[in-house]
Parts: C-alpha cells; structure tokens; sequence
C-alpha cells in the first residue's frame, strides 16, 4: 500500500512533532520539524528495508509514523551531535 502527498505531509508532520517531544530540549520549529519528519521517513524506510521489514509505503499509516519517528530520532540525533548541542541528546 502506496501513501499519496498529503499521507507523506500527515506522516512527516506527525513524525517531527512527535520527535520534538520525545527528545530533550526544543525542537526545530513547525516546519523544521516536518521536514525533519519526512526526512526521517526516508531514513526510518531505508533502515526498515534493509532490515528487512519493507518500507514505509508498504506498512499502514500507523507503522509509518512510528518507522519515520524512528529515523526522525536518529536524523535529530546527529543533528545535535554535528552542530555541537550535546546538553540535549537523549
């Protein structure tokens, strides 16, 4: 099952709010934060695949917030880490 444009738009916005509240400190900003979330969508897609649980357009809306949040994690992450705001890492 393929997600249309406002799925991906629903999924990245979900993924980067949901983000901003999981990890310590502020977040990035609204749209910051939705382009953080797609771009975690396709972060958390390449992870899934590799690993063997398909991609994100393969799964429900549900399991692609969650995949996407997971890649949103990791792209906030090394975000923090490259531009040096270590106080708020998980």
């Amino acid at each position: 099952m393929g997600h249309g444009l406002i799925a991906w738009i629903i999924i990245g916005v979900l993924a980067g709010w949901i983000t901003g509240k999981l990890m310590k400190g502020s977040g990035f900003g609204f749209f910051m934060d939705m382009v953080v979330g797609l771009i975690g969508a396709l972060i958390g897609g390449f992870l899934s695949r590799h690993l063997g649980f398909g991609g994100v357009g393969q799964h429900g809306l549900i399991v692609s917030i969650v995949i996407a949040v997971i890649g949103a994690v990791i792209l906030t992450w090394l975000l923090r880490l490259i531009t040096g705001n270590r106080t708020a890492n998980l």
